[in-house]
């Protein structure tokens, strides 16, 4: 099996500490993956932890469910680095990998921020199949968090315009 590895990168304008928090909640996570894959937390888990005391712990299983529905993977959500407002690196044993390693990066950047993830995964099987399966799974992460974030400025018009004053443009 050959390891694999990816980056995909992307800039929102929204501030970096707003990515942030968006980045280590369930409920941000939850968002980029939907509808392809649905992950489940630790129970009463909202947000991940930042203590330099977690790192190294596995901090409970994750499901991983096909459109919400079909199990396809589990997880033992680790994290190993943590630089709060900055970076995490979550490198879980997952029953489909030999390795896993997933590297967030948000950066401010002059229009906002810059959200950088880094794969680096192993699978047991099928390498290619998977490959391109993560390949594809975290361009639609990418898409969903542009998506989320796209940003959205009033533009006023001349009177009379067609499209009048308060129309927002993207």
């Amino acid at each position: 099996m050959r390891t694999v590895r990816i980056t995909f990168e992307s800039r929102i304008p929204r501030p970096a500490a707003e990515l942030w928090r968006w980045s280590t909640s369930a409920r941000g996570v939850q968002a980029e993956m939907a509808p392809i894959l649905k992950m489940t937390f630790p129970d009463g888990m909202q947000r991940i932890p930042q203590d330099q005391g977690s790192l190294g712990k596995p901090l409970g299983n994750c499901r991983f469910l096909l459109f919400g529905l079909v199990p396809v993977d589990l997880s033992r959500l680790t994290f190993v680095e943590m630089e709060p407002g900055r970076r995490f690196v979550e490198q879980s044993p997952l029953l489909s990998m030999k390795l896993w390693r997933h590297e967030r990066v948000i950066e401010p950047a002059e229009d906002g921020a810059r959200v950088i993830d880094t794969l680096e995964f192993t699978p047991r099987m099928a390498s290619g199949i998977v490959a391109w399966f993560v390949g594809h799974f975290f361009a639609h992460r990418h898409a969903r968090l542009r998506r989320q974030f796209r940003e959205r400025r009033s533009v006023a018009r001349p009177a009379g315009s067609e499209e009048g004053a308060s129309r927002a443009h993207i």
